[in-house]
């Protein structure tokens, strides 16, 4: 019984398409927490430094979300301090090879150059000299301006990039 409930777990994916919907269908690693986790690292590494209340607000709400995920007992512990690991480590392991020069270079001493992702590493990193560059853009053209509430408004124009 338990052997037949585990292949049609598998033969569905962990799917509610063949009606064998056990939770999320995620064992051993959080989905929903590698999201929250993702979310908020990319908030935290590429947005102005000087949003520091927006920060901080977005890792309450992450961590709310993860406290929620546990109480509603939709992952076991484990899964959710797994996903949370591993996907740190790889956010700040790709940054860290991303801002570095040496580690885009393969060569004998870069034992990272032997991973199987290290070709698309490069491929996406080659333009990138030195450290990955803070840039901020409005996806309108135009100018846009904001009231600050006790100040002169706050003008933001359009980067425009002519390399």
């Amino acid at each position: 019984a338990q052997m037949r409930r585990i292949m049609k777990m598998i033969a569905g994916g962990g799917l509610s398409i063949t009606g064998s919907h056990t939770l999320c269908g995620d064992y051993l690693y959080s989905g929903h927490t590698c999201m929250l986790t993702l979310t908020y690292m990319f908030i935290k590494e590429y947005s102005p430094r000087r949003f520091k209340l927006y920060h901080w607000l977005c890792w309450i709400l992450s961590v709310t979300g993860i406290f929620c995920i546990l109480l509603a007992h939709d992952h076991y512990t484990v899964d959710v301090v797994v996903a949370y690991y591993v996907t740190s480590r790889l956010f700040w392991w790709y940054h860290t090879m991303a801002n570095q020069q040496v580690l885009k270079e393969a060569s004998q001493t870069n034992l990272l150059s032997q991973v199987w992702w290290y070709k698309p590493f490069q491929y996406f990193e080659k333009n990138v000299q030195g450290t990955i560059p803070r840039s901020y853009h409005w996806p309108l053209s135009g100018q846009f301006s904001f009231k600050r509430p006790f100040g002169r408004p706050v003008e933001y124009t359009r980067l425009v990039n002519d390399t």
